[in-house]
This record gives structure tokens, C-alpha cells and sequence, in this order.
């Protein structure tokens, strides 16, 4: 009781001591305790490799979770428990320009904008927090069932992942689950959904301690090609403690796709060529 209420307590502080709203969580899946081993692409669907056009340094102290553009904007937020922000970053310099912290007992997870809010998930505490893009200022907490991983949107609502082979789609006012997702491969489960991102009406997604990203039609689930990002870091520039691919970001404005992971010292601009 005691770990619960300094819980509430700081959820207070951190937004702004506005009340959760409860999700309608008869649809939501649940999030599995232990991991399944990450998928291994069908022969029948198509693979792309990502060429790095570009490359741009990046904070080595972002535990990176989500990574999204608006107006050619870079906006990122980093995880681990105590030291989680959301920050406003300069792509090209990799310096921050406006961060807010988010306190422990919280696990900053995915984000996504959307309307002139940013919304960012949690890992464990089954809380959104809503502020206002261009402030920071807290607006809203928004409450949800299992594990928050991944989240996008389409432009009216978001799409959002927990580790398993099913997307949630939220009604982003109260994070209701419309309809669930399931995503699959030649009609094999593809779990371990990570980090999200909407290109051209598809649905980028990371599988996690892997460097694939799959191609998902929102539609059907349907994995309808993967993107082969094998090595793009080189082995002499990793720790091997959890700094995996983790970050995809699309500028709509330029039409140019980005990836980056879990304290890695760069950002890479990429583009799709046949395997």
C-alpha cells in the first residue's frame, strides 16, 4: 500500500495531479511474461535492405523508446527508471532543446503526437501521460491494461504495441481499444513488437533485440515486406547491454525515414534498396 500511494503521489507531480481515465480494456491483450524468441522472416515476403544515406550523432545517455517528427521536428523519449525524459532534439547536432523528466517510479516508453499533444507510455504502471507538444506542460494521464511499448498514429487515432504480436488501436482522448491487430507473417504470429512508426499508411514496427523492421498493413496485420537493418551499427561501437535498434522516425516534410537504438552515439538516415 505504502510503494502504491508514493506511486499516485508522484503521478501527481508528474502530471499535474490530473485524474487517470479508465481504459475499456475488454479487448486489450495481454502482454506475455516471458518473451518469444524474435521471428524469422517467411520466404514469400519481400526484404528490403536500409542503406544509411546520412548519419547524425546522438545522445549515447538516451536510452531511446520512442523517436517521432512533426513539422521537421525531432522529438524523442528515453527510458530506464529515474533518468526517463522527453526531449525536443536538433537531429542534425544531437543536442536536446527542451527535455521534461519523468520521475521514477515510471519507465518512459513509446510516444507519438498527435492534435498538439505528445503522449508517452509507460513500461509497467499502466499510465499514458499527455502534455502539450510545444510546452511540455502536463495536460492529461491516461490509464491502460499490460505493458506500454510502442506507439503511432495515422492522424485520428493510435496505434499501440506491449510486446506481443497484437497492436492495440486507441481512441486517443481516452486510450478505449477499438479494435486489436494481430500481426502476421505468412500467417505465423510476429511478436516482440517494438517501436512504432506510420509511413505512407503502412506501419513500421522494430521487433525487439532484433534488427528487422517489419512492414505491417494496419488493415490486415499482414507483414507485407521487412526492412534488413543487420550491422548497421558496427559490433566495436556497442556495449552488448541492451543497446539494440530501438527509434524509427519519419519526416513527412521530407519524406526521409530514420533509426537509431538504446544509447547509440548515431542517428542514421536511410533509405530502401532491394536486397
Amino acid at each position: 500500500m505504502l510503494r502504491r500511494a508514493s506511486a499516485l503521489l508522484i503521478l501527481a507531480t508528474a502530471c499535474g495531479g490530473e485524474s487517470s481515465r479508465p481504459v475499456d480494456t475488454a479487448q486489450a491483450p495481454a502482454t506475455p511474461s516471458t518473451p518469444a524468441p524474435a521471428p524469422t522472416p517467411t520466404s514469400g515476403t519481400p526484404t528490403v535492405r536500409g542503406v544509411v544515406v546520412q548519419r547524425y550523432p546522438h545522445d549515447t545517455s538516451a536510452f531511446t523508446q520512442g523517436l517521432f517528427f512533426v513539422d521537421g521536428q525531432m522529438y524523442e523519449t528515453t527510458g530506464m527508471e529515474g533518468t526517463s525524459e522527453l526531449r525536443k532534439v536538433d537531429y542534425r547536432t544531437g543536442l536536446v532543446q527542451q527535455r521534461r523528466g519523468i520521475p521514477a517510479p515510471y519507465f518512459g516508453e513509446g510516444s507519438v503526437a498527435l492534435g498538439g499533444r505528445l503522449y508517452q507510455l509507460t513500461w509497467k504502471s499502466q499510465r499514458a501521460f499527455v502534455y502539450d507538444l510545444a510546452t511540455f506542460q502536463p495536460r492529461d494521464t491516461l490509464s491502460y491494461r499490460g505493458e506500454g511499448w510502442g506507439l503511432t498514429t495515422d492522424g485520428t487515432a493510435l496505434y499501440m504495441s506491449d510486446g506481443s504480436d497484437s497492436l492495440r488501436v486507441l481512441d486517443p482522448r481516452t486510450f478505449a481499444v477499438r479494435r486489436v491487430i494481430k500481426v502476421r507473417d505468412g500467417g505465423s504470429p510476429v511478436s516482440q513488437l517494438n517501436e512504432l512508426e506510420w509511413v505512407d499508411g503502412q506501419i513500421l514496427a522494430n521487433i525487439w533485440q532484433g534488427e528487422l523492421l517489419a512492414r505491417i498493413d494496419p488493415a490486415t496485420g499482414s507483414v507485407v515486406g521487412w526492412v534488413d537493418l543487420q550491422g548497421i551499427l558496427p559490433t566495436s561501437q556497442r556495449t552488448g547491454k541492451e543497446d539494440v535498434l530501438n527509434g524509427i522516425a519519419y519526416d513527412t516534410t521530407t519524406k526521409k525515414l530514420f533509426v537509431t537504438g538504446k544509447w547509440w552515439p548515431t542517428l542514421f538516415e536511410i533509405r530502401l534498396e532491394p536486397r
